[in-house]
């Protein structure tokens, strides 16, 4: 079966935020933030537009799309651990996002983004920071606290971009 339009483009975007993600959380900003908490966020505006656009069902397609790509190319550009830490962070955040957006589609359009996006970017954290960093010297609890409220910065910041580019997608 082929994809949607679009997809694959939106596949191809995800792996390039997670592979620029996972080289970047190496890099502290402070004792709260590495610069990958920054870009990470994107990823959630990717997952929502092709949901709202394209459905559930091919949004997951492409989040098992990019999966693979992703961890294979962090685990070479990044370290292994992180490419783990990452993959299993994704694939459980990304489809939990799916799901949530999916059974609130419905609702006005900024809350299905935005609830998911924050419950995502929960386990997202937890799952990435305690399995890329626990025993080991990175303070990676500060580090998780600090991106969890940057993910719901930029989950609310999102809604703009994810309003303007829902009808240009559209069309395309």
């Amino acid at each position: 079966m082929a994809l949607p339009r679009g997809v694959l483009a939106a596949a191809a975007a995800m792996i390039g935020l997670i592979v620029a993600s996972n080289i970047l959380v190496q890099y502290p900003l402070n004792d709260w933030l590495t610069w990958g908490a920054l870009l990470f966020p994107v990823c959630f505006l990717v997952t929502d537009l092709t949901n709202r656009i394209h459905g559930a069902s091919a949004t997951r397609k492409m989040v098992l799309i990019a999966f693979p790509v992703a961890i294979v190319m962090s685990m070479l550009l990044a370290t292994p651990r992180i490419g783990l830490a990452s993959g299993t962070a994704f694939l459980v955040g990304q489809m939990l996002d799916v799901a949530v957006f999916d059974r609130l589609r419905q609702m006005t359009w900024w809350q299905a983004p935005l609830i998911s996006s924050v419950f995502a970017s929960a386990v997202d954290t937890a799952l990435f920071f305690s399995l890329a960093f626990y025993a080991t010297p990175v303070p990676w609890v500060t580090l998780g606290i600090g991106d969890f409220f940057v993910k719901v910065a930029m989950a609310l910041a999102m809604l703009i971009p994810f309003r303007a580019l829902m009808p240009t997608l559209r069309s395309a």
